[in-house]
């Protein structure tokens, strides 16, 4: 009896080790081809400029992302090699059945002749087959792991990883030890983060990298305002390593620090990024400066702010008001089953803005009004029915539109009581990705992210022919506001008001973003753990 059921069990454990190399077999004929084309999904629709970016989103919760970005991931990298592969493994039953059934009543045997005696042994066509084709996905798989990791930079992050640096001991200033001193009547805050905005967009005569000017409104804006820039001309800001996302950039402009993204990502009930057990947790935000000061701070964008973590960010750094998409439902600014692009257009995000910026002011207390915009986002934008199509990009269209949408709510905002005593912040939040509407602009083009500072209660010392990165924006920002910032620096950034050399004019924007990509233990223990002693 026992003999019987080892016999059984051996036999269960033979089909099972078979149907398992089968299905790993197929297994990675799918994943190699998916990686591959995912691969080259991400760098033709999005200009990744780090894995730290990638990893980072990929660590996020993908579900509050566009809808057809997510479709159209599925249907060009995923449905694809699971169709193929399906098709191999059908082949492959046929193929079997038909051996099966040629080999019912007959045995295949390989004859050997062995010290002059003939030996006959068992064997399967059909497993000798698979097991002389198995190197085959291995080996496609291995060549798909290569090719992404030298595409999407996972080399160059554990080649920089594996290094250290000292750079944020020696540079970095913890914003919560910095005296500030705000004025006696402290001015409201409106900063705007455009989606992929830069100040490549204007003609080449004020500064861009076009013959057409694609920005004509903010272009205009940033020549009767303040527009830091390193050129005589319209110009913007270097973006730097770990800020070249939207959550990156809002990070670098409002604690003056970069997103370092670890391997192993901690999540709340939510399933977000939990930043109290993970990210940035002790870094000392704009948010958290305004919020000690009595601002009522808001944060309004067109999609699910729970993408990418910025939900718990803005919560955890400032106990901002939430406005999205859900909210916009809520407060019948779109229908319960309106979704576009990420949420809903930049032409219904204005007019929920001034909806509630109208109650907002009027309270006596300041406040900080932060939005984001997202009709310029990559790969294609997105264009509405007020927008013109009147060049051959759409990428360009939806810029050239987001740029006239833009100009007229600040001239909205201009026309309100509190304007006279509001700052207007309209500032890039990164490069954009967008793959194919630079091809064609000069190979040595600087590009830089867009800024204009609108009202400010201080004029700088020195605008134009500066280096600077985004992590300036932090001090910059208090400076518009009228704050006096001890020794004007904050994080990495410095205040672009006053006349003391930027980090990048000091080292150059290449060595800050080598030593960025670097391990650092303050980094990891100061500002992702917040165990500053």
């Amino acid at each position: 009896m026992l003999k019987k059921i080892l016999k059984i069990l051996v036999k269960v454990l033979k089909q099972s080790i078979k149907i398992l190399f089968v299905l790993l077999f197929f297994f990675c004929i799918f994943l190699s081809l998916a990686l591959r084309l995912s691969t080259d999904w991400a760098k033709e629709n999005y200009n990744y400029s780090s894995f730290d970016e990638i990893l980072y989103t990929m660590g996020t919760s993908v579900t509050a992302a566009s809808e057809d970005v997510l479709e159209e991931f599925m249907e060009t990298n995923i449905y694809p090699p699971l169709q193929t592969t399906i098709i191999l493994f059908i082949i492959f039953v046929v193929i079997y059945i038909v051996y099966k059934f040629i080999s019912k009543n007959s045995n295949f045997y390989l004859q050997l002749k062995l010290f002059h005696k003939n030996i006959k042994l068992p064997f399967n066509p059909i497993i000798l087959l698979l097991l002389f084709l198995s190197f085959v996905p291995f080996l496609m798989l291995r060549n798909s792991i290569v090719y992404a990791m030298d595409k999407l930079y996972i080399n160059e992050y554990l080649e920089e990883n594996a290094k250290s640096s000292t750079f944020f001991e020696e540079e970095y200033v913890n914003p919560s030890k910095v005296k500030l001193d705000f004025p006696n009547k402290k001015r409201n805050l409106i900063y705007i983060y455009l989606e992929s905005m830069e100040a490549t967009y204007t003609d080449k005569k004020h500064g861009g990298a076009y013959d057409i000017n694609y920005i004509p409104e903010l272009t205009d804006l940033a020549e009767n305002h303040i527009n830091f820039s390193s050129t005589s001309l319209v110009g913007g800001a270097h973006m730097p390593y770990g800020a070249s996302w939207t959550m990156g950039a809002m990070v670098a402009q409002t604690s003056g620090v970069p997103i370092k993204t670890p391997f192993i990502v901690q999540y709340d009930e939510n399933q977000e990024i939990n930043y109290k057990n993970g990210l940035v947790n002790g870094a000392y935000s704009l948010g958290e400066v305004l919020d000690e000061e009595g601002y009522r701070q808001y944060i309004m964008v067109g999609s699910d702010l729970s993408f990418g973590g910025r939900r718990t960010y803005f919560k955890e750094h400032g106990n901002y008001h939430v406005f999205d998409v859900k909210t916009a439902r809520r407060d019948d600014i779109i229908p319960e089953d309106y979704f576009v692009f990420w949420g809903y257009e930049d032409e219904k995000l204005f007019e929920y803005a001034k909806k509630e910026l109208t109650k907002i002011s009027r309270d006596d207390e300041p406040f900080n009004f932060t939005m984001l915009t997202v009709d310029t986002h990559a790969p294609d934008g997105y264009t509405s029915s007020i927008c013109e199509n009147k060049y051959d990009d759409s990428y360009l269209n939806s810029i050239a539109c987001s740029s006239k949408q833009l100009d007229e709510f600040v001239e909205w905002l201009q026309d309100q009581d509190f304007y006279k005593n509001t700052t207007i912040i309209l500032a890039g939040d990164h490069l954009s990705m967008n793959t194919y509407s630079f091809n064609d602009i000069d190979s040595d083009y600087n590009r830089g992210v867009y800024n204009v500072y609108i009202n400010s209660a201080v004029k700088p010392i020195k605008e134009k022919k500066r280096e600077f990165t985004t992590f300036d924006y932090y001090p910059t920002t208090l400076a518009a506001l009228g704050v006096k910032i001890d020794g004007n620096r904050l994080g990495l950034g410095t205040n672009l008001f006053s006349n003391k050399d930027t980090l990048s004019e000091q080292f150059g924007n290449d060595y800050i973003d080598k030593e960025l990509k670097k391990t650092s233990n303050y980094y990891n223990t100061c500002i992702t753990l917040n165990q500053c002693k």
